[in-house]
């Protein structure tokens, strides 16, 4: 291992509404004994979060009805016991259509129906075939009685969320693939149906579920670590999730659907967890979280779905005490059901108000200028190695109100496109946003500050 944990994964991270990120949305459940009303959490989660996404795992009036006007997409979702009647007939998914999204549609932004949850997985051949038909019933039957107007531009995309367990092999990454009882009987045509109408193909993906062991946890958090090297591909991994995202794309690419938009429906974190359960607790979940909105929305991408941004949903917005299975099943929450934060996790669009005296620090002096007066510039260590390297450009182009479009395919720093030269940039960048403060330029003992100007070419370093 390298050691040492970077010091900017100890700061935090701001990103706002609105930016070129895919989209950060949460999953609201409601499976507790005191849950808050729906009205005073589409309130909070519109005015006070940077989230502009709720996914429900029901079609509930009350929620649909919290959420008009607050300008949220609103996935909602089919049980898993409904898509049989729903494939059975177009009438069946009509009045579906009709008493569950239509009469919330105007006024409540719905964007997507989701048609069960992970059904692929289940162990249920009538409803594993039921699948891609009930999507196309109730893609028509959203035409049909939901057509494009004025307030709505397009009609509701259907897809359907899966867990990772639809894959036969995930390691290495470019290895993935669905199983084969799978790939061609359901699989395929999913992925032709999802191609045909423009929506993405989801996933479920959880590093804490991905074997952890405490040598895998930096792995797993996003933190420094030696990475785990594709030796088919040569392609170095610096974190889990971007692994279990790449053996997804692998596996569709193999059917011949690599262009196939994919979307992480659930990712997160338990505050909490058995004895037996390695990295359960409150300020592993903080980290995880925070790290896994800022790279997913960096526009970094995975090392075989570069320079994009993923659209994700945090599971899950609240602890949820009447869930069955280990402790870690009701503890995934960002929040308890009081409306309390169980950690930081560093979604909110301006600081939590506190009751009381709050002590603020004393700003730290910024860096002196030199004694000629020349100018500063942030940039790597010579022998800084590559994965700490990219740590700080996602760091970096995670945060709100800093343009990393430089580095960007088609920007005037992306060549060379090597790591050196874009952390170089991204370094600098925040070193310069930043009040140039010594610290600004740790970034986790990688940064070195030099008089001389980086700049090259068309490359202007501020």
């Amino acid at each position: 291992m390298l050691g040492v944990l970077l010091s900017v994964a100890l700061l935090s991270i701001s990103i706002v509404k609105g930016t070129d990120a895919g989209g950060v949305g949460v999953t609201y459940g409601m499976r507790g004994t005191t849950m808050p009303p729906p009205a005073d959490v589409a309130r909070f989660l519109s005015r006070d979060t940077i989230f502009d996404r709720v996914r429900l795992l029901d079609a509930d009036p009350r929620a649909l009805r919290a959420f008009a006007g607050t300008g949220l997409a609103v996935d909602v979702t089919v049980p898993n016991a409904d898509v049989p009647r729903l494939a059975a007939s177009r009438a069946s998914a009509r009045r579906w259509v009709r008493a569950s999204v239509a009469p919330y549609a105007e006024a409540t932004n719905v964007s997507r129906v989701l048609v069960g949850d992970e059904v692929i997985s289940q162990a249920n051949r009538t409803l594993l075939l039921s699948l891609v038909p009930a999507m196309r019933n109730l893609h028509a039957a959203l035409a049909a009685v939901l057509p494009p107007s004025p307030r709505r531009r397009e009609i509701i995309k259907v897809s359907t969320p899966h867990s990772l367990g639809i894959l036969a092999a995930s390691t290495p990454p470019s290895a993935g693939r669905f199983h084969d009882g799978y790939d061609t009987a359901v699989v395929k045509p999913l992925l032709g149906f999802l191609r045909a109408t423009g929506a993405p193909f989801m996933v479920n993906a959880y590093p804490f579920y991905g074997g952890l062991t405490n040598d895998t946890l930096d792995y797993a958090l996003f933190r420094v670590n030696d990475g785990v090297t594709d030796n088919a591909t040569g392609l170095l991994y610096a974190n889990m999730l971007d692994a279990q995202l790449d053996a997804v794309h692998s596996a569709m690419r193999r059917l011949g659907f690599g262009d196939v938009d994919v979307v992480v429906s659930g990712t997160g974190w338990p505050s909490a967890g058995e004895y037996w359960e390695v990295g359960a607790g409150a300020d592993l979940a903080r980290d995880y979280n925070k790290n896994a909105i800022r790279h997913l929305g960096s526009g970094v991408g995975t090392p075989l779905m570069p320079n994009r941004t993923f659209e994700l949903s945090i599971f899950s917005l609240f602890d949820e005490n009447l869930k069955p299975g280990p402790v870690s099943e009701r503890n995934f929450g960002l929040y308890h059901a009081d409306m309390t934060p169980v950690y930081d996790a560093g979604i909110l669009t301006a600081p939590q108000e506190i009751v009381g005296t709050k002590v603020t620090p004393a700003p730290a002096p910024a860096l002196a200028p030199a004694a000629d007066g020349r100018r500063r510039w942030c940039v790597p260590k010579p022998a800084a190695d590559e994965v700490a390297l990219q740590v700080n450009i996602d760091f970096v182009c995670g945060q709100g109100g800093i343009d990393c479009g430089a580095i960007r395919a088609g920007g005037s720093c992306y060549d060379p496109n090597n790591v050196q030269a874009h952390a170089a940039f991204a370094m600098n960048l925040y070193f310069q946003s930043n009040g140039q403060h010594e610290f600004d330029c740790d970034f986790g003992q990688t940064g070195v500050i030099t008089t001389v100007d980086p700049s090259y070419k068309s490359c202007k370093f501020t």
